[in-house]
Parts: C-alpha cells; sequence; structure tokens
C-alpha cells in the first residue's frame, strides 16, 4: 500500500504522490496515512514473522517464467500484476509476505493463490527467486521533464484566441479543444492531476498545476497568466472533478473566460486524441531470466 501510494502504479490512473516524484506528500506522511487506512480495517492484520525464506533460487527462476512472468513481466516490469522489480518494493516487502502473496494470492486484485498449483518447493524458489533479483533487475530513474516557464503559458501566442460554445456555460467537449489545438488557436491548457501522471503523458503544451497546490499562492502562479481574455482549460483524470476545483480558483481571481474538460484526459486519449509522452514511462530495463 505503501509504494502504490508514494509511486504510484503505471499503466492504472494511480498516481505517486511521495515529494520526490513531484508529489505533495512525504514518505512520513504517507506512512501515518497507510497506518490510518489499515487502522481502518476489521480484519486481523498480516503477522507473519520476518525470517528469509530458503529456497531453490534456479527452480524459481523456471517456475517464475511459466506461472509468473504472463502478469508480472519477464523481467518484473510489470502488466497485469503488480512491477516486482522494484528495489524498493523487495527492500520493504518481507520473505514471508511474498509467500504468503503467492500461496493464498490477493484479495480484490488479480492475483490467484497459487498453493493448490504449485508445491510448496516451487513457492519456496519463487520467493527465493525474487529476492536474489533484488538487485538484478534494475528500475529506470523516471527522468522528469522541466516544467514549463511562464514565457511557455500561452500555446500559439500569436494566432487568435480560442473560443467556445460550452456546456453549462463552463465545460468544453475534446473535440471542439481539439480542433482549436489543431487550428493553432491562442489559448493556456492547464494539467491539474499529479505533477508524476503529468510527467508520463498530457495533452501537449499542458502546463501543470496540480489540484493540491497550495491554493493560497495560487496568485503568484496567476501572475504569468494572461489577462486579456484567452481561454484557460483545465483537465485531469476524474475526470473533472479536480479540474473544476482549480477552475473555480482560477475564476475567484478575476479570470473569467475558462473551461473544464468535459471528458477529462481518460476520455481523450480514449477518443484517440494525441498526448505528449514523458521520456520516461516507469518501465524497467529488460533483463534475461536466463
Amino acid at each position: 500500500m505503501y509504494l502504490a501510494t508514494a509511486y504510484g502504479r503505471f499503466g492504472t490512473p494511480m498516481a505517486a504522490y511521495v515529494d520526490d516524484m513531484g508529489g505533495p506528500m512525504t514518505k512520513y506522511e504517507i506512512s501515518y496515512l497507510v497506518q490510518w487506512l489499515q487502522s481502518q480495517v476489521e480484519t486481523e492484520p498480516y503477522t507473519h514473522d520476518y525470517g528469509l525464506i530458503s529456497g531453490d533460487i534456479e527452480l524459481g527462476k523456471v517456475v517464475y517464467a511459466e506461472h509468473c512472468a504472463s502478469c508480472h513481466g519477464r523481467a518484473g516490469e510489470g502488466g497485469t500484476g503488480t512491477a516486482l522489480g522494484n528495489p524498493a518494493m523487495l527492500s520493504l516487502t518481507t520473505d514471508k509476505f511474498i509467500r504468503h502473496a503467492i500461496e493464498y494470492g490477493r484479495d480484490s486484485t488479480e492475483m490467484v493463490a497459487f498453493g493448490e498449483i504449485l508445491s510448496a518447493k516451487e513457492i519456496d524458489g519463487v520467493t527465493a527467486f525474487l529476492r536474489s533479483r533484488s538487485t538484478g533487475w534494475t528500475l529506470e530513474k523516471p527522468v522528469l521533464r522541466p516544467l514549463p516557464e511562464a514565457g511557455d503559458y500561452v500555446l500559439n501566442p500569436n494566432s487568435p484566441k480560442a473560443k467556445f460554445d460550452l456546456k453549462d456555460n463552463l465545460y468544453v467537449m475534446a473535440a471542439d479543444l481539439l480542433k482549436a489545438l489543431q487550428d493553432m488557436k491562442r489559448i493556456v491548457v492547464l494539467d491539474t492531476r499529479s505533477l508524476s501522471r503529468w510527467q508520463i503523458y498530457n495533452i501537449e503544451g499542458s502546463i501543470p498545476i496540480p489540484y493540491y497546490a497550495d491554493f493560497g499562492d495560487i496568485g503568484d502562479f496567476l501572475k504569468d497568466m494572461p489577462d486579456d481574455g484567452t481561454m484557460i482549460v483545465t483537465y485531469c483524470e476524474c475526470p473533472r472533478s479536480a479540474a473544476r476545483r482549480v477552475n473555480e480558483m482560477i475564476r475567484e481571481h478575476g479570470f473569467e473566460n475558462t473551461a473544464v474538460l468535459w471528458e477529462g484526459i481518460g476520455g481523450w486519449v480514449s477518443l484517440g486524441y494525441p498526448v505528449f509522452r514523458g521520456e520516461s514511462d516507469g518501465k524497467v530495463e529488460i533483463a534475461e531470466l536466463d
């Protein structure tokens, strides 16, 4: 739970929330949050001891390739299943927990129980194999792109301003925003998701202003926004709650020509509209199993 909150889950809407990934929370705050969430669960927590599991690593490598790689990736890079080739995960997760997850599966996930599929020796082997790969699978360090500077906030600054027929006087449809961008209209596009999500993919030319930003200081950010009626569009992934919150803050500061992307970026992508991908998407370096 800690790792998913801190570093997100690639391939899902779950963003990274730890500060060194651009998020708003420190590692201590995430730890406190996880402890609180666990306190809300009425079932007994997992309490196995922290002992190491002895197993046949070579056998585990074979079993992993046959039964695990299709979901977790040949090099633990993840897919349907969690990215196991994650040094942080392997350093913070005990052998007992890994073995328990293999044998009994994980509730509310696609991780099935292998207790009746694999022998105890094979489960021990996979556990030992995963532990042995903690330094053999190298997770790429995310390459964070520099944040846009104030001079880059306005797209197509020398063009006519974008104009939209807004739904409920607030929402712009994805097709209309796409056309404005293709027609090189003057516009500002703000990505209100976690900064880590903007780093992975975004509507090209968008400026990150996470919904969790300190809105007491938003005036400092908005001083670099054009005050000549240039359309400002906000978007998020939920599909519009966070974007609407930021939009309201912007309007409270006197900017009236604003809109929220109705479909959110999820709808934008599902429509086949283009996104700009970051330099790193969190995938790991592929290492051969043999």
